[in-house]
C-alpha cells in the first residue's frame, strides 16, 4: 500500500491573473488551473503542471519596483494599481526540450498576502538547501584558444548568469598556455575550498583537468603512478564540462548534447555520473590517462598528420583523414588482453549506457570481487595466432587500426560512436581490432559509424570487452617472439624481409598512439581500466520515453 503524499503547502494563487491550485510536497511542486464549472469539457481540459523539487534552480520574491513599473499608459497604470497590493514570487526550474537539451524556465505566482508569499519562498528555499549534492563554490577554468575561441563569451553570456541565479560562487581562471589548468590543479589549487572544478573548453581542456586532478589525488594518497599494478584512488571532486571545443565528445556521450546551458544546469542540480579512466604505461613509466579513445594505426596517423596542419583549424582533421584513408597503411604487432569475463555484457549488445545504468552499477561490485594483480606472461602459445595464458589472450597480425574505447565516443558526426554499447563506468574498455583489408572494405567499416548497421559485423573486424591490454609493435618484438609466428609461407617471407630491412618501403615500421587527441611518445604500451575513478556533473543520457514524459509534465 502506497503512503499518502504529505503536503507541505497548498494555496490558491494566480499566474498571469488566472487562478491556480498550487501544492508543494517533499518532492514535487504542482500547479493546476482552477475551473469554475464542475462539468467536464473535452476541449477545455484542466491544465496541470509539475516540477520535481530537485530540479528547481531557485526561488525569488519579486521586488516591488519590478512589479509596479509602467510606461505611463492608462492600461499600465491600471495594472500597476491592481498589482501594488499583491505579492509574487518566481520559481526557476529545468525544462526539457528536444534532443536532450535543457533550458531555464520560470513561473511567477501571485499571492493575496505578503505573509503567504514569504512562507512559500522560505519553504521552497529550505527544501533546496537540504539538497546536499548541489555545489556552492566552483573552480572554473576557461580555455580562450580552443575550438572557435568562443569559450569566454559562452561562459559570460550563458553560464555565469545561471550560476549567479542559483547562488553558486565561482573562482574563474582564464588559462594562458597549454596544460595551465593541469599544472594549477597539481600544485597551486586549494581544492578543499571547492565543491567541484569546471572547464569551459573542449575535450583537450577536459583531459588537462583529469590529469591534474587524478595526479593530485594520487600524490596526496601516496600512490605511485608509475606502477601499472597500483590501484588508483578516486577523486572526491566532481568535474563539470561546459562545451566550447570542436567536437566535445565527452560532453555529448555523458549528457546527450553539446549545449552549454544544458551542461550548466546539470552542474547546478549537482548531478553525478561516475566515469572510468584508463592509465597508459610504457614499461614502468606512466605516460597518460585516457577517458575516451586510444587509437593506433588509422586514428594515430590522422592525428600525427593533422598536427602538422594546425594552421587550418578544425578542417585539418577532414583533410588528414582523407589522406590517411588513401595511403592505407597497415602495421604488424602483438595485442595481449585480459577479458572482462562473464556478467559484464558484450560489445555487440543492443543495450546502451543510459542514465541510471544498471550495468555500470552492478559491474563495479563484480570487478572489485575479481580484483587481483595481473602480470603479462611472455610465454605464449607458439602454434596458434591466439594464445591464452593465465586468463590473458594474445593476438598477432597486421592491423589497419587498433582502437580502445572506454565509452561510446559518440559525437554529432557519429551519433553511435566507435563502440555503441560501451559503458561509462563498468570498469572495462572495448578493444577493436581492424585487420588488414582492402580499401573498399575499410571504407565500409568507417561508414558504419554513421549508419544503423552493425559496424562489427565484418569478417576483418574483431571486438573484445577487456579490463586491460598490452600492445607491442613488430619492430619491438624480440627474435624469440618473432619465431612464434604461424607457419604461413607468405607471412614468414614478409616477416623475414621486415626483420632484415626495417626501413622497408612497403609500409611504415610503426604508427603512433592517439590518446584522447594527444600523441604518445611510445608505441609499446600497457593499458589498465580503473573503474569509476572520476565523477562528472552529469547523469548520463536519459532514455527517450523518460525524457518525453518529464518534458511534457503531468496532466490531469
Amino acid at each position: 500500500m502506497e503512503r499518502p503524499v504529505r503536503l507541505r503547502l497548498f494555496s490558491e494563487l494566480r499566474i498571469r491573473n488566472v487562478g491556480y491550485e498550487v501544492s508543494l510536497c517533499q518532492s514535487l511542486l504542482t500547479w493546476k488551473r482552477r475551473t469554475s464549472s464542475p462539468v467536464y469539457h473535452p476541449f477545455r481540459p484542466s491544465v496541470c503542471q509539475s516540477v520535481c523539487v530537485s530540479e528547481i534552480i531557485s526561488v525569488q520574491e519579486e521586488e516591488e519596483e519590478k512589479i509596479s513599473r509602467d510606461d505611463g499608459s492608462w492600461k499600465k497604470i491600471r495594472e500597476r494599481t491592481n498589482k501594488q497590493c499583491s505579492h509574487s514570487f518566481t520559481v526557476s526550474y529545468v525544462e526539457r526540450c528536444r534532443q536532450h537539451r535543457w533550458r531555464c524556465a520560470e513561473v511567477t505566482f501571485t499571492c493575496p498576502q505578503a505573509v503567504l508569499c514569504r512562507r512559500w519562498v522560505s519553504t521552497i528555499t529550505e527544501q533546496l538547501a537540504a539538497i546536499s549534492c548541489r555545489p556552492t563554490h566552483l573552480l572554473v577554468y576557461i580555455n580562450p584558444y580552443g575550438g572557435k575561441r568562443q569559450a569566454k563569451r559562452i561562459y559570460q553570456q550563458k553560464v555565469a548568469p545561471l550560476f549567479a541565479l542559483a547562488g553558486i560562487g565561482t573562482h574563474v581562471m582564464v588559462t594562458e598556455y597549454a596544460n595551465h589548468a593541469r599544472d594549477h590543479l597539481r600544485e597551486e589549487a586549494e581544492l578543499n575550498k571547492y565543491d567541484g572544478v569546471v572547464c569551459v573548453g573542449g575535450d583537450g581542456m577536459f583531459s588537462e583537468m583529469v590529469h591534474g586532478l587524478v595526479w593530485r589525488t594520487q600524490n596526496d594518497a601516496g600512490v605511485d603512478v608509475n606502477a601499472p599494478e597500483e590501484t588508483l584512488v578516486a577523486s572526491p571532486l566532481r568535474i563539470g564540462i561546459i562545451p566550447a571545443g570542436s567536437t566535445d565528445c565527452i560532453c555529448f556521450a555523458t549528457v546527450g548534447t553539446n549545449d552549454p546551458v544544458t551542461s550548466a544546469l546539470h552542474i547546478i542540480l549537482g548531478d553525478s555520473q561516475p566515469m572510468d579512466v584508463c592509465s597508459v604505461h610504457h614499461d614502468d613509466t606512466f605516460l597518460r590517462y585516457s577517458v575516451s579513445l586510444l587509437g593506433y594505426g588509422f586514428y594515430g596517423d590522422v592525428l600525427t598528420d593533422s598536427e602538422r596542419k594546425r594552421w587550418m583549424g578544425p578542417a585539418r582533421y577532414n583533410l588528414a583523414g582523407l589522406k590517411m584513408f588513401l595511403t592505407h597503411h597497415h602495421y604488424e604487432g602483438t595485442v595481449s588482453y585480459l577479458p572482462a569475463g562473464s556478467g559484464v555484457g558484450a560489445p555487440r549488445d543492443t543495450s546502451r549506457c543510459r542514465s541510471g545504468c544498471l550495468v555500470c552499477r552492478d559491474n563495479k561490485k563484480v570487478l572489485l570481487e575479481r580484483a587481483s594483480s595481473y602480470e603479462v606472461d611472455s610465454d605464449v602459445d607458439s602454434e596458434n595466432d591466439t594464445g591464452d595464458v593465465d586468463g590473458w589472450r594474445t593476438i598477432r597480425g597486421k592491423f589497419l587500426a587498433i582502437n580502445a574505447a572506454s565509452m561510446s565516443c559518440a559525437c554529432p558526426r557519429s551519433p553511435k560512436g566507435l563502440s555503441p554499447a560501451a559503458h561509462l563506468a563498468d570498469g572495462t574498455a572495448d578493444l577493436i581490432l581492424v585487420r588488414k583489408c582492402s580499401r573498399f572494405n575499410f571504407l565500409r567499416h568507417l561508414l558504419r559509424h554513421t549508419s544503423k548497421d552493425d559496424q562489427f559485423d565484418l569478417s576483418f573486424v574483431e571486438v573484445f570487452r577487456v579490463r586491460r591490454f598490452c600492445f607491442t609493435p613488430r619492430h619491438c618484438l624480440s627474435d624469440s617472439e618473432l619465431e612464434l609466428d604461424p607457419p604461413d609461407g607468405k607471412r614468414q617471407i614478409f616477416s623475414q624481409i621486415c626483420r632484415d630491412h626495417p626501413a622497408c618501403s612497403c609500409a611504415p615500421a610503426f604508427s603512433s598512439w592517439n590518446c584522447d587527441g594527444e600523441i604518445l611518445p611510445h608505441t609499446a604500451i600497457d593499458v589498465r581500466v580503473h573503474c569509476q575513478l572520476i565523477k562528472l556533473f552529469a547523469r548520463g543520457i536519459e532514455e527517450a520515453p523518460m525524457f518525453d514524459e518529464l518534458a511534457s509534465g503531468r496532466s490531469a
